[in-house]
């Protein structure tokens, strides 16, 4: 079962999404945004003591004016560590690696899923802020139909009256990721990656048409000490078409 409560930074009111037992793990989710219905935090919770804070902007979180580009973002997320009393828990996602980069000393373990944060020339990021909702599943998913079916939520993306609230939050939510993922997802990571010094497993959807295998293979060679796991039959979102394999090897971090 997943609760929620409210904790406050300096940034905004962050909601949090927290449940199971088991070591603590801190989710931070990517551009899309976490729910509490989300299969892959419910898997999660199954294991572990999870905690999802929601970026401002997302969820039952406030906005922020306070937080203008990824250093906020990352300064942000270490204050809603500290507020929720963890230490030194799994961590998982984008701002994860920053974070490791940032107090290496404070970050023992890394999950890094499809992971934001580097640009390669040769494989240009698709500009996910002007792709239109019908458009999502195919760049998010290997299976372009049954993806179109868990984002709609047993919605009907042809139907206003679902479609306009969804465009509604999905404008909100790219509002906050664009402050670091806008123009491009590169904010000087590969400067500092070199920095980590946490175990890290890098997990990657072999149809990811977001960031295809050679950022994988990028995010392996700058991490020190990085393990690829790479899943096939599953696109970006592979968290939510092989969550059981996702789920295995997250579990290699012990």
């Amino acid at each position: 079962m997943i609760t929620t409560r409210k904790i406050a930074t300096r940034a905004a009111e962050v909601n949090v999404l927290s449940g199971g037992t088991g070591p603590d793990l801190l989710f931070l989710h990517n551009a899309g945004g976490v729910t509490a219905e989300n299969p892959f935090l419910l898997a999660l919770a199954k294991k572990y003591r999870v905690f999802a804070p929601q970026l401002p902007g997302y969820g039952d979180s406030g906005d922020s004016d306070n937080i203008r580009d990824m250093l906020d973002v990352t300064l942000h997320s270490f204050d809603v560590l500290e507020a929720l009393g963890l230490e030194k828990p799994l961590l998982g996602g984008m701002i994860a690696a920053e974070m490791a980069a940032l107090r290496p000393r404070e970050v023992e373990k890394l999950c890094l899923i499809a992971s934001a944060g580097l640009w390669l020339d040769a494989y240009p990021v698709p500009d996910i802020f002007t792709l239109l909702p019908r458009e999502f599943p195919a760049y998010m998913f290997h299976d372009a139909e049954a993806g179109a079916k868990i984002m709609a939520t047993g919605g009907n993306m042809n139907d206003p009256a679902f479609l306009i609230p969804f465009l509604v939050t999905n404008a909100r939510q790219l509002g906050m990721a664009g402050k670091f993922l806008f123009p491009i997802p590169d904010r000087g990571l590969k400067e500092r990656i070199h920095r980590i010094r946490a175990r890290t497993i890098l997990v990657w959807g072999d149809s990811d048409r977001i960031f295809p295998a050679p950022y994988a293979q990028a995010f392996k060679s700058l991490v020190p000490g990085a393990e690829l796991v790479s899943i096939p039959d599953a696109g970006h979102q592979v968290v939510l078409e092989q969550t059981n394999a996702v789920m295995a090897a997250i579990g290699r971090l012990g």
